[in-house]
């Protein structure tokens, strides 16, 4: 069966990123005959949320205006990739112990009320589910998951709320250090998850 790979890449860096790199080495290995692959490169850039935009997200569909309907128009693309992925690679380097800037902005912008989540009697229900991600982060020094890493868990976060809750993660720590080492680290991280996926 084919699949519908979305690749998301959030670097700033267009030549020598390493997430980039390995979100395109991760994409080439799972990526069969016949499967699509949407590259979305958030060096666009993804414009932020402003309050015509919050206006028209809790405005239903029905009643918004032509400026609403401009101002959501992004996100209804945006958001119209994510639902026709059935798998999500995340190229995350870490800036500043977060997400760059373009990532979170993509995320206020895929993240919508009654679009990719509602709120029900028994809380919010994530509505992209049957899905996989694949979080690529790569770091200048902080250890992916240690205290200091803001960015994986909350990506992880948000992506349990919308529905993907198949999440793995891809780590290429210590560019700043050993630039080489680091690489092989992730690379070693996409071969393992490619033969899990295998097996």
């Amino acid at each position: 069966m084919t699949k519908t790979i979305l690749k998301v890449e959030s670097s700033a860096a267009t030549t020598g990123s390493v997430s980039r790199q390995l979100c395109e080495e991760l994409v080439a290995k799972i990526a069969g005959e016949g499967d699509t692959v949407i590259t979305r490169d958030l060096n666009g850039p993804v414009s932020f949320i402003d309050q015509n935009w919050i206006g028209a997200a809790y405005t239903p569909e029905g009643q918004r205006n032509d400026v609403q309907k401009d101002g959501l128009a992004l996100s209804d693309t945006l958001i119209a990739e994510v639902q026709a992925a059935d798998v999500l690679v995340i190229g995350a380097p870490m800036y500043n112990f977060s997400v760059p800037a373009v990532l979170k902005a993509w995320i206020d912008q895929i993240v919508r009320v009654g679009v990719t989540f509602r709120y029900t009697e028994d809380g919010p229900e994530g509505l992209l589910k049957g899905k996989k991600a694949y979080i690529v982060a790569a770091t200048g020094g902080v250890p992916v998951g240690s205290p200091a890493d803001f960015a994986t868990p909350f990506l992880k976060q948000i992506l349990n709320f919308v529905g993907i809750t198949e999440v793995e993660i891809v780590s290429a720590e210590g560019v700043a250090v050993d630039r080489d080492a680091a690489i092989a680290k992730g690379q070693a991280a996409v071969a393992e998850l490619v033969e899990a996926v295998a097996a």
